[in-house]
C-alpha cells in the first residue's frame, strides 16, 4: 500500500468493514486512534534494536516521574498490569515461587475485594492463581466487615476505579489504612479512569501500592499497552514475573520496543493536553446529537455531564445519552443498535449507565461524524 492510498483499503481488501466508533474507547471496536506523533515514534523505533531491560528501566523512570510513584512499568494493557500485580503480591521476586504460578500452594493467595468492585476483568487476578474473596454486598461494606475479610492468606486488597461504581464503597484512603495496618498491599485498577490528568498521581498519593492504567483509551497510546506504577519492590517483582526476565506467568504478556516507545510518547503528550478544551469539543459533539433527537416524544436525551454531583472524570467525558421511556412507541434499543450496525457506514454505539439506553460517546468521532450518527439515529428512530 502506498502512502497516498486510502488506508481503509487495507481492511476492505481482506473483507473487513471500517466502522464509525461512537462507543468510546471500547477495545472491541478498535480502542482509540493513535496520536500521529505516537505513530511516527513507533515507526522509527521499529527500525532500531535496543536492550529491552534498559528500555524498560528508562520507561519506568518516566512513568514514576509522571505518576509520583517510586517506580513504573509498561505492561500489556491494563489487564496485563492486573496479572502482574497479583503475581508480584503472591510470588514476590522469589524465583521458586515465581515458577510455581499459577499454582499457589504454600503462598498467600487471597485477594480481597469489596463485592461492589467485582468486574469481568478481575479474572486477570485469578489467571495468576489468586483466589478472590468478596466482602460486603453489591452496594456497600462496613469497616468491620472489611476487617473481618483478612486472613493469614491475604496477599493483597484490590480496588476498582470505574464510572458508576457504588459511591457507598469504602474510600481508597480508608482501605489503604486498614490494609497497611496488617501489612497487606492495596492494588488499584484505574484502567479507564482518565482524564483528569490528576488521576495519574491521585491513587498513589492516597496510599495505593500499585496502580494499573490503560495505555490506550484517553492516553491514546498503543491499545495493547498499559501503565503499572507503585512501590519499587512490588514493581520490581512485577517486572521479574513478566518478560523478558521470566518464562513464567507473565511471559504471554510481553510488550515490544515499539509499543514501549509509543506509550511513553503518548503519556508525555497526555500530560500536556488541554483536557478542558478537549472536553468542550466532546460536549459540543454530544450536544449536536441531543439537539437532533430531543424533540422525539418518548425519548429522554441528555448530556451525561450535566449533573453537578458527577466527579471530574465524568465532567471531562461528556456523551449523549438516549433513554427509552415507557411512552416510547418506536423501535426498541436493541433493534436500533442492530440497524446502526447493519447500515452503511456501520456505526457502533455505547450502552447507557443502566443498560437500558444508548450512549453516543464522541472520543473517536472525526469532525462532522457526530452529525452523521445523529442523522442515522433519527432516521432509525422515526422510520423516516
Amino acid at each position: 500500500m502506498t502512502t497516498t492510498e486510502d488506508p481503509t483499503n487495507l481492511y476492505r481488501r481482506i473483507g473487513v468493514r471500517p466502522i464509525i466508533n461512537a462507543s468510546g474507547t471500547t477495545t472491541k471496536y478498535g480502542g482509540t486512534k493513535l496520536r500521529s506523533e505516537v505513530q511516527k515514534v513507533m515507526n522509527q523505533a521499529s527500525t532500531i534494536m535496543v536492550d529491552i531491560d534498559e528500555l524498560n528501566q528508562a520507561a519506568g523512570k518516566v512513568i514514576a516521574e509522571i505518576t509520583g510513584a517510586e517506580a513504573g512499568l509498561v505492561t500489556s494493557g491494563a489487564a496485563g498490569g492486573l496479572l502482574l500485580q497479583a503475581a508480584a503480591c503472591m510470588a514476590g521476586s522469589d524465583p521458586i515461587n515465581m515458577a510455581k504460578l499459577p499454582s499457589t500452594h504454600g503462598l498467600k493467595n487471597e485477594i480481597m475485594m469489596q463485592r461492589s468492585h467485582r468486574f469481568p476483568y478481575d479474572q486477570a487476578y485469578r489467571a495468576a492463581g489468586a483466589t478472590l474473596v468478596d466482602v460486603g454486598d453489591g452496594r456497600r461494606v462496613s469497616p468491620w466487615e472489611f476487617e473481618a475479610g483478612f486472613t493469614d492468606r491475604t496477599a493483597a486488597v484490590a480496588y476498582l476505579f470505574s464510572p458508576f461504581v457504588s459511591r457507598r464503597a469504602l474510600p481508597l484512603e480508608q482501605v489503604c489504612e486498614l490494609s497497611h495496618a496488617r501489612g497487606v498491599p492495596v492494588i488499584v485498577d484505574a484502567a479507564s479512569f482518565l482524564p483528569p490528568r490528576a488521576n495519574l498521581r491521585r491513587f498513589i498519593a492516597e496510599g495505593a501500592d500499585m496502580v494499573s492504567y490503560s495505555g490506550g483509551k484517553a492516553i491514546r497510546g498503543p491499545q495493547s499497552t498499559g501503565i503499572l506504577c507503585g512501590r519499587a519492590d512490588l514493581i520490581e517483582a512485577a517486572y521479574l514475573n513478566g518478560q523478558p526476565n521470566s518464562d513464567g506467568i507473565g511471559r504471554s504478556a510481553k510488550v515490544c520496543k515499539e509499543e514501549i516507545a509509543g506509550l511513553i510518547t503518548a503519556l508525555e503528550l497526555f500530560v500536556d493536553t488541554d483536557h478542558e478544551a478537549l472536553a468542550a469539543e466532546w460536549r459540543y459533539k454530544s450536544q449536536s446529537v441531543v439537539n437532533a433527537l430531543q424533540d422525539l416524544p418518548g425519548l429522554r436525551v441528555e448530556i451525561s455531564d450535566a449533573a453537578p454531583e458527577l466527579d471530574e472524570y465524568l465532567r471531562l467525558s461528556a456523551r449523549a445519552m438516549i433513554y427509552f421511556e415507557k411512552s416510547w412507541k418506536g423501535p426498541g434499543r436493541q433493534a436500533v443498535i442492530q440497524k446502526l450496525i447493519d447500515g452503511a457506514p456501520s456505526i457502533r454505539v455505547g450502552v447507557a449507565q443502566n443498560g437500558l439506553g444508548i450512549a453516543v460517546i464522541p472520543v473517536n468521532l472525526a469532525d462532522r461524524e457526530e452529525e452523521l450518527v445523529a442523522s442515522r439515529l433519527r432516521e432509525i428512530l422515526t422510520g423516516k
